[in-house]
């Protein structure tokens, strides 16, 4: 009896730490401090086509990542959320001028149905420009405090307006709370480009 609640123990002292080193690859990839002060508590679901989920700064190519994907979040009841889908690393990681560009966006979210939530900015896939090596494509989900003003929504098709954009700031001005966040690396190939073949 006492081995098991040894064991019950460092299982318990251990499980959140091998967890905790997930999350810390945002202070090993430098999107801390880069875009946010402190990592997210906690890791965020996004699943593509095919069932390609993003793992916290593995490379994934353009085609994996070109739909829209599945988002996915242990909700609290009656909450709303904000989700930011951005890309700190443009034009380059080495010379961010335009950082931080926009890909997606949607607030208002109730509980964890993205498709409820007023969308800001329509969906833009991964196109990391050739020669400017890996980006690092981040999601970040918010608790808002209340009711976000949506504003004029920027199409998929459109560029103007998604840069430079700052998550931390945003969050800031509207009193909203990071929980949740995961990322990937995406660099441009040759052959890479455009939809996946079906």
């Amino acid at each position: 009896m006492i081995e098991i609640h040894i064991f019950a123990y460092i299982f318990f002292i251990l499980s959140p730490s091998v967890f905790a080193g997930n999350l810390g690859n945002f202070v090993s990839d430098g999107l801390v401090p880069d875009i946010i002060p402190n990592p997210p508590p906690n890791p965020l679901t996004v699943t593509y086509q095919g069932g390609v989920q993003m793992n916290f700064g593995d490379e994934l190519t353009q085609q994996q990542v070109f739909y829209q994907p599945i988002v996915s979040w242990a909700s609290e009841p009656n909450a709303l959320y904000t989700l930011i889908f951005t890309d700190p690393d443009g034009p380059s990681r080495a010379n961010p001028t335009s950082r931080e560009f926009v890909h997606w966006m949607v607030v208002n979210i109730p509980n964890s149905n993205v498709s409820q939530g007023d969308e800001v900015v329509g969906y833009l896939p991964s196109g990391p420009a050739r020669g400017t090596g890996l980006h690092r494509y981040t999601y970040l989900l918010y608790k808002q405090n209340g009711r976000i003003n949506p504003g004029t929504k920027i199409q998929s098709t459109t560029l103007a307006g998604r840069r430079p954009f700052h998550s931390n700031i945003y969050a800031q001005q509207n009193r909203m709370t990071l929980v949740a966040g995961n990322f990937y690396q995406c660099q441009w190939h040759q052959g890479d480009l455009g939809p996946p073949s079906k």
